[in-house]
């Protein structure tokens, strides 16, 4: 393994686990805007307008950031393909692009940040129409990277694509709302006038985190299945096992932050509605940021290696 190609594989990791959180920041995004407006934060004199400008903000950043990346991320896929230089990857660029099935799946991937890039970036407060055409463009952006990664070895349309497609989504709704919650939206909540929005909103992040995490569970099941074809061994044997023990000890330790704030902290917020626990809140939800990004940054290195089951046979 030469210099060059850790450096490319170094690189693929890297903008991989970005484009990864920049989807699920744009989505999260565009569910807090959607949230934000059902309680009428759009409007100026709401307590909760700096939470919602915050939002919009954040999800037309994420998607413009999604489609850069992917758009670096099929040139940097252009020169493992092609052999050449990543300076001179442009030169196959378009027939990587339109005649393998990774570039065809990159191209799906960028149409379909470009609809969340549109329905994010209007500025105006988020309809039934917006949303829908957020989550559409959400839908086709999961599928195309789903038919990147190692499910289109089953290959186009198949049940293993479908269920990564869905595992996407899942971990883009997660850690989406998370991300963004703790580092954009929530603190501009953390006003006194502004607690019963923080409070309704912590409320709908958890019951959306929830039904997510549930599909997160049984679709990642599926997928480790499959990368391991049933065999333990392979998780100690491979470092791509080790990648895969290493992304679930930190989902399980995200899972215990998110019942921690659920099951006691929340409750305890909607008692009291003081700033104390409404810092709380907030604050677990950053740790749980933090580990969300290292799940991404993970995600990223499973993806761009080999499965340890096709290393065993």
């Amino acid at each position: 393994m030469n210099g060059d190609f850790d450096f490319l594989w170094l690189a693929q990791v890297v903008f991989g686990a970005w484009s990864d959180t920049a989807f699920a920041c744009a989505l999260g995004a565009a569910l807090f805007d959607a949230w934000l407006c059902g309680e009428r934060a759009h409007a100026v004199v709401s307590p909760a307008h700096r939470g919602w400008r915050h939002a919009a903000r954040a999800g037309t950043v994420a998607a413009i950031t999604f489609v850069a990346c992917n758009f670096v991320c099929l040139w940097l896929q252009a020169a493992a393909m092609s052999g050449s230089p990543v300076s001179d990857a442009g030169a196959s660029l378009w027939l990587v692009a339109t005649s393998t099935q990774a570039g065809i799946g990159w191209l799906v991937a960028l149409a379909g940040g470009l609809v969340i890039v549109l329905a994010c970036a209007t500025g105006r407060p988020q309809g039934a129409s917006k949303t829908g055409f957020a989550i559409f463009g959400a839908l086709v952006a999961a599928a195309g990277k789903a038919a990147i990664g190692h499910a289109a070895d089953a290959g186009a349309f198949s049940l293993a694509e479908a269920v990564q497609t869905l595992h996407l989504l899942a971990t883009g709704v997660w850690g989406g709302i998370v991300i963004v919650g703790a580092l954009a939206v929530l603190p501009a909540l953390g006003t006194s006038v502004a607690r019963a929005s923080l409070i309704c909103i912590v409320a709908r992040m958890s019951r959306a985190a929830t039904l997510a995490v549930i599909v997160i569970i049984a679709t990642g099941v599926f997928n480790a299945w499959r990368g391991t074809d049933g065999a333990a061994a392979v998780l100690v044997d491979s470092n791509w096992g080790h990648a895969l023990i290493v992304k679930t000890g930190l989902v399980l330790a995200a899972l215990a932050l998110g019942a921690l704030n659920r099951w006691s902290v929340l409750p305890r917020l909607q008692r009291t509605a003081s700033t104390m626990d409404a810092h709380t809140v907030i604050n677990v939800m950053r740790l749980e940021a933090v580990l969300m990004l290292c799940v991404f940054a993970t995600a990223s290195v499973l993806s761009h290696g080999v499965p340890g089951a096709a290393l065993a046979g």
